[in-house]
């Protein structure tokens, strides 16, 4: 085994500012050698920031460049052609999520991965969210009984970051797949399958508020889980003013969990002793956190051989998810998550 991961970024946007904050703290054996990004002035950012090499294509890195793996962080519309190319020529891939924005495209890249002999690994962070893993201690401690329900939802004002440019790509649905629920509504999602298990069945409602991205800003969806409990799950994305509020609502026979939120950060326990809650003991409020331990469990996969907290086959239960509710919003009926 080496010593050392030598990454390629491949796509140096907002996100990867996050992904390299992940390795500064906890991959201390990942070192970036090489920086691709059409936009030189993006590759050059991360390029100054960790003596990384400049590419301005995937071709021209793969031929030229000098590492082991590739963290993929483009547009969704090029996760597959990418992951694949990169899994052929045998490199090692943390991919974004979504996986791809189709399930065929999905199984393809799955295909060419189980063919390799190299790690393959969907970024999804909030499964190392330390707000969400201080809630899942929570609930096996038993510390608001058995689960009665669980609310999930993501306000956000769009963050200038993550609209960069005249025509930012999320804004098209050809290159996103979709919009706020397919994105950053994946994070939101993942967190209550952790809690509660897999989801079986959604109807939902989505909208179009805000008029710049051509896809759905807003989302609404009952969620059925096959354990039989009942959730919801709502996402907005617009230019407003917006209120504190948890992100998740977990509502116990015992007690309840307030997991962070707009304004809110930390996790709130209210139960018979602290019927007001009580804030727990913890370092709360840096979402960034989240990517410490993504960017730790691909170095350990890669170079100790250790399972990943989560396979890619687990991503699919974001995008199923999120696909059940788009051809809910068009049956107006209950739709099946795993057909």
């Amino acid at each position: 085994m080496s010593a050392t991961l030598k990454l390629a970024y491949i796509g140096c946007g907002a996100i990867a500012s996050f992904h390299l904050h992940g390795i500064k703290r906890g991959a201390p054996r990942t070192t970036i050698t090489a920086a691709v990004d059409t936009d030189p002035q993006c590759a050059t950012a991360i390029a100054d920031e960790t003596g990384a090499e400049v590419f301005l294509s995937l071709d021209e890195a793969l031929e030229n460049g000098d590492f082991d793996a590739v963290d993929i962080m483009t547009p969704h519309h090029l996760h597959e052609p990418m992951a694949i190319t990169c899994l052929e020529a045998g490199k090692h891939v943390l991919l974004e999520k979504p996986m791809a924005p189709t399930l065929d495209a999905c199984d393809r890249i799955l295909a060419v991965a189980a063919a390799s002999d190299k790690v393959f690994m969907v970024g999804e962070n909030s499964q190392y969210w330390p707000e969400v893993l201080a809630a899942d201690q929570l609930l096996k401690d038993g510390a608001i009984g058995e689960i009665i329900s669980v609310i999930a939802n993501f306000y956000t004002f769009p963050g200038h970051e993550w609209f960069t440019g005249e025509n930012p790509w999320r804004f098209d649905n050809a290159l996103a797949g979709g919009g706020t629920v397919i994105d950053g509504g994946a994070h939101f999602i993942r967190p209550l399958r952790m809690w509660l298990g897999e989801i079986e069945a959604v109807i939902g409602a989505i909208d179009h508020p805000w008029k710049k991205m051509e896809d759905e800003s807003l989302g609404h969806a009952l969620l059925q889980f096959e354990s039989g409990k009942i959730g919801s799950f709502s996402c907005l994305m617009f230019d407003t003013v917006l209120g504190p509020g948890p992100f998740w609502r977990i509502t116990g026979t015992t007690g309840e969990i307030h997991v962070a939120g707009s304004g809110q950060d930390g996790v709130l326990l209210f139960d018979a002793q602290h019927p007001e809650g009580r804030m727990l003991d913890g370092e709360w409020g840096d979402y960034a956190a989240s990517f410490i331990g993504e960017m730790t469990d691909f170095e350990q996969a890669v170079l100790d051989g250790k399972p990943l907290a989560a396979g890619p086959e687990a991503s699919l239960g974001e995008l199923r998810t999120a696909l059940a509710i788009y051809r809910s919003a068009k049956t107006r009926q209950w739709e099946k998550v795993w057909e």
